[in-house]
Parts: structure tokens; C-alpha cells; sequence
């Protein structure tokens, strides 16, 4: 019985342990950016299209 009482005390300092990070990381502002990853896939396109540009004008210069 009393190695449940030491599981559960090793479980609630680890927890304690994962919120204090996670409160610090906000508070840093690691999750101040919401706005871009929500747009960024609308853009791909064009990033990859200037890619395959870049690409195609480096062939052209070294033939």
C-alpha cells in the first residue's frame, strides 16, 4: 500500500513539474504566434512555385 502513496506523490510532482515548464514557456511568448501557421498553407503554392522558377533559371544558366 504504501508504494500507491509514493506512485502517487512521484505523479503529482511530475505533473508539478510539467505545468510550472508549460507556465513558463507561455510566458516567454513561445505561443504568441497563432496567426501565421493558420495562413502559411495559402502561401505554399507560390513558395514552391518560385522554387521550381529559381530552379528552372539555374538550368538555364549553366547550359
Amino acid at each position: 500500500m504504501s508504494v500507491i502513496y509514493m506512485l502517487i506523490s512521484i505523479s503529482i510532482v511530475v505533473a508539478l513539474l510539467f505545468f510550472f515548464l508549460f507556465i513558463m514557456a507561455v510566458r516567454k511568448g513561445q505561443y504568441d504566434d497563432s496567426h501565421t501557421p493558420a495562413i502559411r498553407m495559402l502561401f505554399e503554392d507560390e513558395l514552391i512555385d518560385k522554387k521550381t522558377e529559381n530552379v528552372a533559371e539555374e538550368e538555364k544558366l549553366t547550359e
